[in-house]
């Protein structure tokens, strides 16, 4: 398993002694070399690596903004921070990264790293495998339909996921809305339990009390500190948030 990686310091003799110090490992490939924060961020962006040596302290941006500007992409890279100064290590971690090493750079540190790098990039293959496994099973396998019971007026009712509007919790109970009425949900008493048991169709968790159809989306827009705002396309055009911890699964959903 090759490991693409990008050394971003904004001192050539560093860049030089990190680069001949992973050359002694036979499964580093270095796809690029940035020396300054702005020019890591489209070589990130642009060549995708697997790992970043990042420095702290550059000129204009530093290596936490570096980060920062990064949380959107879809495929994260591994972190390592290479600085001389230790008074930062905490804030390293706090922003996700994977490690810290001081200058000078030493041969045991380094190799230490890596190999926490390995070991979290073959749990993530790992991981990738069993969940392509999930889906092809579930691909296979003889799908029943899924029908969702709600009550009105002393009645029961079984609706289809594409009559489905969207579900919300409000006032102990999950109302279920469609085009033109809303229900009360009936058997399932949890939006967790809703969520799995609507996971093969076109649903998204929005928030912990709302559930939408993405195909009654009539449209979104961005919204502040990273939400979003939808419209759905029931008769009273609803309008629901998309909370910023789920901001960028929805994005992922929706293909953009």
């Amino acid at each position: 398993m090759t490991i693409k990686t990008i050394i971003v310091d904004d001192e050539q003799p560093a860049r030089d002694e990190l680069s001949y110090l992973l050359s002694c490992h036979d499964d580093i490939e270095i796809v690029g070399e940035a020396d300054s924060a702005s020019r890591a961020i489209l070589l990130i962006k642009k060549l995708q690596p697997d790992l970043v040596f990042l420095d702290i302290q550059m000129p204009g941006k530093n290596g936490f903004q570096v980060i920062s500007e990064l949380m959107e992409m879809e495929k994260q890279p591994f972190f390592i921070f290479a600085t001389a100064y230790d008074q930062y290590a905490i804030k390293a971690f706090e922003e996700n990264a994977l490690d810290y090493i001081m200058k000078p750079f030493s041969d045991e540190r380094i190799a230490l790293g890596l190999d926490r790098v390995r070991k979290l990039m073959e749990t993530q293959e790992v991981s990738f495998r069993n969940e392509l496994e999930t889906l092809l099973g579930k691909v296979g396998a003889r799908q029943e339909p899924i029908r969702i019971s709600v009550e009105e007026k002393g009645r029961m009712h079984l609706l289809a996921p594409d009559d489905i509007v969207f579900c919300i919790y409000k006032d102990k109970r999950i109302m279920v809305h469609t085009r033109s009425a809303r229900f009360s949900l009936y058997g399932i008493a949890t939006m967790d339990k809703l969520e799995k048991h609507l996971e093969a169709a076109s649903f998204f968790r929005t928030h912990r009390v709302s559930l939408v159809n993405l195909n009654h989306i009539k449209e979104f827009s961005p919204w502040f500190n990273g939400k979003y705002n939808l419209v759905m396309d029931d008769k009273d055009g609803t309008e629901i948030i998309v909370s910023r911890n789920r901001a960028k699964g929805f994005k992922t959903r929706l293909g953009i």
